[in-house]
């Protein structure tokens, strides 16, 4: 199956701006994301979904692909829908563009489940543990049925834990998303779901619409920069992984 990596690239951010422009060690975070996610080496091909000219320079100076997004969109789903649909490929996935670092075992992982034909879409998750994270509601939980296809996401505790004899697994939900093509297609084509406007969890429409997501454990911990001060947790993670 043709597996293509799209990374949606708005130049806007609320809490952050133009902070897929800001410099991670000499090139700026975008190019940084591109470029972990080419080396991986998982997918036949990797392209930048962007509304923004200086985003696609950046790009195009390391050689990279870039699709110009022609509307407005709410979702980085339906920038890499508007890509997609011209695309020949069977499996579409959705990494942020804000996430540097990205992991070839979990890639790979999440690539894999589609040997499964019942398998429309997949997602990652990682085991957590402590009050902080778990009663966060800035992380996304996820509860899974024995198959590890998700049950529901939400911001709140969930499992929620009555007894305290009991000791339920918690996982955060990473939101790299894989479809099968026809499935982008649809999904983002439907209003938005009661569920989704209540947690504003876009992946809740899927399940609402009566898709399961396939969730694949992983341990790789994601570098996500939304404030100035992630990028500083970023640069330290940068020089750990390539010390001087």
């Amino acid at each position: 199956m043709k597996t293509v990596a799209l990374i949606p690239a708005r130049f806007g951010a609320t809490r952050f701006p133009a902070k897929l422009l800001a410099d991670l060690r000499g090139k700026p975070l975008i190019a940084r994301t591109y470029l972990s996610t080419l080396n991986t080496g998982v997918f036949d091909e990797v392209m930048v979904v962007t509304d923004h000219q200086d985003i696609a320079a950046a790009i195009q100076q390391e050689g990279g692909k870039v699709f110009i997004s022609k509307k407005e969109h709410e979702s980085g789903s339906d920038r890499i829908a508007e890509a997609a649909a011209s695309l020949d490929a069977e499996i579409i996935v959705n990494v942020q563009g804000d996430e540097p670092f990205q992991d070839e075992k979990s890639l790979s992982d999440l690539v894999a489940v589609f040997e499964d034909d019942q398998v429309q879409v997949a997602s990652l998750m990682t085991p957590i543990s402590g009050d902080a994270l778990i009663q966060n509601p800035n992380i996304v939980k996820v509860v899974t049925d024995s198959d590890n296809f998700s049950l529901y996401f939400s911001r709140s505790p969930i499992p929620f834990q009555r007894n305290d004899n009991s000791q339920p697994n918690y996982f955060r939900h990473i939101g790299i998303y894989a479809y099968k093509k026809s499935l982008l297609m649809k999904f983002t084509g439907w209003e938005k779901s009661a569920l989704e406007k209540a947690e504003m969890l876009e992946q809740l429409r899927l399940l609402e619409n009566g898709y399961q997501v396939k969730m694949v454990e992983t341990s790789h911990q994601a570098v996500a920069i939304d404030v100035p001060e992630d990028l500083e947790r970023a640069l330290r993670y940068y020089d750990a992984i390539n010390p001087r």
